[in-house]
């Protein structure tokens, strides 16, 4: 029996969401209908894009599903699957085997549809031991992680799902609301990510694992260097040359800078502790600051004023 591949069908990842999987089933059903698609394979991808509709869109299916998928080569090679009806006794004789149990009460006429991996995986078809007809009734659905007697440990599911964040947020950590596969959840996003950081959560979607992948807004004000920040000063000729207190931007609010008198244009004033934390530690990075003197522009009465008093003080010449 062929295995299916029912996320190929639909062209969605093992990762796709409810909207996700409805949305690229509608597409196909779309382009594939029989009334409006004379290709002679039309109508059989059609049916094939319904079956793989039919399991992703149901959440316990699916689930099942996936722990078939990952398993599907060894259940071969344990010699099942190669048509007709199943004995599943032989997957719960494994040492360690763990069993669940669901019903089904799928007829003939549903099934007929379908192929017979669908119905032999999904239909009911009859198990040792579970006292059901073939074409519905209960039975028992066997984990085939321990098939020959080797119970391996599955491994867990993978979710994605994006969060942005701005550099305030980076600073102080942040909370966010994301949609995982129908479903919203709460995460916490630490503080001193960067961007393209991926912040796991074990067991977060049904058991399985939730990566979220970190965006960081850019911030026009400032350049990053790790941990570090850099940000320029704008200062005007006379704080520059006599000193003064200016207010200097930070991710989280604004703290006061002395500037000493004569400060040159381009120079470097690092603040201790006021960059970014540094991931895994208590420690913050530092605000590097440069000064950027931006120089008056004078009318004829200002410059004829202020060049006498230029003139008679002693500057270097800034070519030698």
């Amino acid at each position: 029996m062929e295995y299916k591949d029912y996320y190929a069908t639909l062209g969605v990842p093992k990762t796709a969401t409810a909207a996700e999987i409805k949305k690229a089933y509608r597409k196909l059903a779309r382009e594939l209908h029989p009334d409006t698609n004379k290709d002679p394979g039309a109508e059989k991808r059609f049916k094939e894009a319904n079956e793989a509709h039919a399991v992703l869109s149901d959440a316990e299916k699916r689930k099942q599903y996936d722990e078939l998928g990952s398993n599907w080569q060894a259940y071969q090679q344990a010699g099942y699957g190669s048509g007709g009806a199943t004995d599943w006794a032989g997957f719960g004789g494994a040492p360690g085997g763990t069993r669940w149990s669901y019903r089904t009460t799928a007829s003939a006429e549903d099934l007929s549809g379908f192929s017979d991996f669908f119905r032999q995986f999904f239909g009911g078809a009859a198990t040792a031991g579970s006292g059901a007809g073939a074409g519905g009734g209960g039975f028992e659905y066997v984990d085939l992680s321990d098939l020959a007697g080797r119970a391996r440990a599955r491994p867990a599911t993978i979710a994605h799902a994006t969060a942005e964040v701005t550099l305030a947020e980076v600073a102080r950590g942040a909370e966010r609301m994301v949609n995982v596969n129908g479903r919203r959840l709460h995460v916490k996003i630490p503080a001193g990510v960067r961007d393209g950081s991926k912040v796991k959560l074990s067991g977060a979607v049904d058991g399985g694992d939730l990566v979220i992948d970190v965006r960081v807004r850019a911030d026009p004000r400032f350049a990053r260097d790790g941990a570090d920040l850099r940000v320029d000063l704008p200062l005007t000729l006379a704080e520059a040359m006599l000193g003064a207190e200016v207010p200097v931007p930070t991710p989280t609010g604004s703290v006061k800078l002395r500037i000493r008198p004569n400060t040159q244009n381009g120079q470097e004033i690092t603040v201790k502790g006021r960059g970014l934390p540094k991931r895994g530690s208590s420690a913050k990075g530092d605000l590097v600051v440069t000064t950027r003197v931006v120089l008056p522009r004078l009318d004829e009465a200002e410059r004829t004023t202020i060049e006498p008093i230029l003139g008679r003080i002693a500057q270097p010449d800034p070519r030698t």
